[in-house]
């Protein structure tokens, strides 16, 4: 179902022209993340084996350390539980702590195999020798140059996706369809690691297996699209998603 818009009172010319200028920015600054990362997430690379429980990504947005994990995730089409941990926030950061013994992003959790591991490099070529080919694309093992693409990504949004805002935890993770390299889906993940609020990511770039599943349910491919099970609230386009994130949460 589509979450319905609540009427209040009509907005001035000045607020919706303020909107529409924001989220003007917001698109170009996204499509600059995502062209400073070469499209790097948005299509399936050559797949391995696959895991028969998600996995648990600890990160934040912002952090182009947690991007190149990101990345790899979509590339390889794996579905991962995302916590996020952005500064400010204690839901996860604490818990992060608790079971790596520090506050460091990105950090990853494969209970198919038992291992947790902390550090980019080493978890996006954990990922490829475990569920992909063997060996990350080149867009992921270029070292410096790989970060310094990342962090032009990260600068392109300022410090979007970096700060926690005050929010009411969901008494169920969230669930987002998703894939790293859409702008439009970068401004949804933002918005939910502000609010510290956790959600099963579905990663469905092109060539993805999940897709025909994702149409059956949906009706249609496109992206982002996010479901709240504490609401019973599905829905398509960012900014919609992002207002009702922040009436329901914020």
């Amino acid at each position: 179902m589509r979450e319905v818009l609540a009427l209040g009172a009509a907005p001035t010319y000045k607020d919706a022209r303020n909107t529409v200028t924001v989220r003007a920015l917001d698109i170009t600054t996204s499509v600059l993340a995502t062209v400073a990362r070469a499209g790097s997430g948005a299509a399936v690379g050559s797949l391995g084996a696959r895991p028969k429980k998600p996995l648990e990504l600890y990160d934040f947005e912002a952090c182009p350390y947690c991007r190149k994990v990101r990345e790899a995730l979509s590339i390889l089409d794996l579905e991962a539980v995302v916590y996020p941990c952005p500064k400010g926030g204690s839901r996860f950061r604490e818990r992060l702590k608790k079971l790596g013994g520090k506050v460091q992003c990105p950090y990853l959790v494969d209970p198919n195999t038992g291992t947790a591991m902390y550090e980019s490099d080493d978890i996006v070529a954990y990922l490829f020798a475990t569920y992909g080919s063997g060996s990350a694309p080149l867009t992921l093992r270029l070292g410096v140059l790989t970060l310094a693409g990342s962090a032009l990504a990260s600068l392109a949004r300022l410090t979007h996706g970096e700060h926690y805002r005050t929010a009411r935890a969901p008494e169920k993770p969230l669930e987002l369809w998703s894939f790293e390299a859409s702008p439009f889906c970068r401004l949804v993940r933002e918005e939910l690691t502000v609010l510290e609020l956790p959600y099963l990511l579905h990663n469905v770039a092109k060539g993805s297996r999940s897709r025909a599943a994702f149409i059956e349910r949906s009706g249609r491919m496109m992206v982002p699209y996010l479901a709240d099970p504490n609401t019973a609230t599905e829905m398509f386009e960012s900014a919609d998603i992002i207002a009702y994130l922040r009436r329901t949460y914020a």
